[in-house]
């Protein structure tokens, strides 16, 4: 595994993810909703990916049930996150879809046999414990559990299990496995189209233009990397750098909307990244309790 390259891949890819609030608020200042913005750079983003998808059938064909799971684990994730956003309370959806590392690094121990250290406990533990305080948890009301919350844990959970299974089906190309993520997403939000009204009029030419190639390239290109770098690592070790975005995207939006940052968000987002460059700068990883077992 190159782990060395792998992780500033995933750390510049988790901060294009941090900055994704800046074409969604414009392209939200041109008409498009939530749904169909989602809907439009998805199924581009598919679109572009379905020559790779196609040239690369023989590495994947007879592992059709492993593309099935990473469509279906990779759509669930992306399309309930941005569905409970678009619903829900942002900070909420953001504290609960955070619980990732948690997550992935029990995923990672149970289906991986990947070994977890002093280390990886002290780094998610500030991993979370940053996340926490940057979202100001303390002043979130939690009555009641609703549709909206089961949405954004069930997203990490999502996201949890996409790694995993990106790690364990290695001998399939990065490129397909992302294609079956981008058709699964898009397939999600088409289906559930069906049944929740649009709030905006049918998108303008120019935004679905503009829509289509923020899928089509930023997209794409940040969920490539972010896939590529989950494969050359622990489970655990990538949820901790890839929560590095919220950080991107708290302080982008403190710079860009001239908004100062609070005292917790200051904190939280060292503690974060302390966190990140703890598990970024391992020279190797804990070696595995067992060895995982070969994708069929």
């Amino acid at each position: 595994m190159n782990t060395r390259f792998a992780v500033p891949v995933l750390f510049f890819s988790s901060a294009g993810w941090g900055l994704t609030w800046l074409p969604i608020k414009a392209l939200s200042e041109q008409g498009l909703d939530g749904l169909q913005l989602v809907f439009i750079a998805f199924f581009s983003g598919a679109l572009l990916l379905l020559p790779w998808l196609f040239r690369q059938r023989q590495q994947w064909r007879h592992k059709l049930h492993l593309m099935a799971l990473v469509a279906l684990a990779g759509g669930f994730a992306n399309a309930s996150f941005q569905t409970a956003i678009y619903h829900g309370d942002v900070i909420r959806v953001m504290i609960l879809f955070y619980m990732l590392p948690v997550w992935s690094v029990l995923g990672g121990r149970l289906f991986l046999g990947e070994r977890v250290d002093g280390v990886r406990i002290l780094a998610v533990a500030l991993c979370l414990s940053g996340a926490f305080i940057i979202l100001d948890v303390a002043h979130t009301s939690w009555r009641g559990i609703s549709w909206i919350d089961v949405l954004a844990l069930g997203s990490g959970m999502g996201l949890a299990a996409t790694n995993i299974l990106f790690r364990f089906t290695q001998d399939i190309p990065v490129m397909s496995k992302v294609a079956a993520m981008f058709i699964g997403c898009a397939a999600m939000i088409g289906l559930s189209s069906l049944f929740v009204a649009s709030a905006g009029g049918l998108p303008t030419v120019t935004a679905t233009l503009w829509a289509a190639a923020y899928g089509g390239l930023w997209l794409t290109l940040i969920t490539t990397g972010t896939q590529w770098g989950v494969t050359q690592m622990d489970a655990g070790r990538s949820a901790i750098i890839i929560v590095a975005e919220l950080v991107v995207a708290v302080a982008s939006t403190a710079i860009i909307m001239s908004a100062d940052l609070q005292w917790y968000e200051i904190i939280g987002g060292i503690m974060v990244l302390v966190a990140a460059i703890l598990e970024g700068s391992r020279s190797d990883e804990p070696a595995p309790a067992t060895r995982p077992a070969q994708a069929r």
